[in-house]
């Protein structure tokens, strides 16, 4: 009796941790959603300078206020088709754990929408597609006016190896 209070436990608190504000943005037409509190600001595009030997969705890095951060390319880390720039692109820049520490990182995506207070009712784990589809990066699927927003956990989007790879870039 008392693990399955404990594993209730869990469940619920697993629940109302992923309850919160999260910045929502385009993708390729589909919308997702990362914690507020791990956007350090958005800026429009600027030039970014690429890094020889890197990942294809590693764009390269930017010179922001004096400090060179990497910048990703969602669209390529999801296996979209890439496109062109608009006046609506935007780098977010996130910081995300790495290793015990924190790294600030830039993501381009197309069009940044609001900021949603997202209750934890309104919240589902991502479904299964099947062993093969790691789905481990997606902290669930919010239920918003009829639609779906994919909310994403923004530390795992990217791999260990990935992000040493970006921290040797930057």
């Amino acid at each position: 009796m008392t693990d399955e209070i404990q594993a209730i436990n869990q469940a619920v608190k697993a629940v109302a941790d992923r309850e919160g504000k999260y910045l929502t943005f385009a993708l390729n037409e589909e919308e997702y959603g990362i914690g507020i509190l791990t956007v350090k600001e958005i800026i429009g595009m600027m030039p970014i300078t690429s890094v020889p030997q890197t990942p294809d969705f590693v764009k390269g890095v930017i010179n922001l206020r004096g400090r060179v951060i990497p910048v990703v390319d969602l669209r390529s880390r999801f296996g979209m088709e890439t496109v062109v720039a608009t006046d609506r692109t935007c780098i977010v820049v996130v910081e995300i754990n790495l290793n015990g520490g924190k790294l600030t990182i830039g993501i381009v995506v197309d069009t940044v929408s609001e900021v949603l207070n997202i209750r934890a009712d309104s919240i589902e784990d991502a479904p299964v597609f099947g062993t093969n589809i790691d789905t481990s990066y997606i902290l669930g699927m919010a239920k918003i006016e009829g639609g779906v927003k994919i909310l994403l956990d923004i530390d795992r989007v990217l791999s260990s190896e990935d992000l040493l790879s970006l921290s040797k870039a930057a």
